[in-house]
């Protein structure tokens, strides 16, 4: 797993900052998530370090419990949930310092 690390309250406020203005990356259909989502969510992750998912068809606590699993399936961090949309966040030291989406000083 790439840069598995806590993320502090202001590195997340900032996260969910840029979630707010991102589309979608990825959509998860009634089927759920398979090896090629994750494939595919790893893939962006990798790219962008902030992925935007969304789900079809979940309500309530099944959302929670799908974020949950999907984020650690791909060693990424759940920074939130709200609706039916989880914002997830994997860092990647290898980008270039101006790519990557949490800056050295944790904005």
């Amino acid at each position: 797993m790439l840069g598995r690390m806590t993320l502090t309250g202001k590195q997340k406020r900032a996260l969910k900052s840029l979630g707010q203005t991102m589309s979608d990356d990825l959509s998860m259909g009634k089927a759920g998530p398979s090896d090629g989502v994750f494939a595919r969510l790893g893939a962006l992750l990798t790219k962008k370090e902030l992925v935007k998912v969304r789900f079809t068809e979940l309500e309530g606590d099944a959302r929670r419990e799908l974020a949950a699993q999907v984020s650690q399936a791909v060693g990424a961090q759940c920074v939130a949930v709200v609706g039916r949309t989880i914002l997830l966040y994997r860092a990647n030291p290898e980008l270039e310092p101006d790519q990557r989406v949490l800056k050295s000083d944790g904005r």
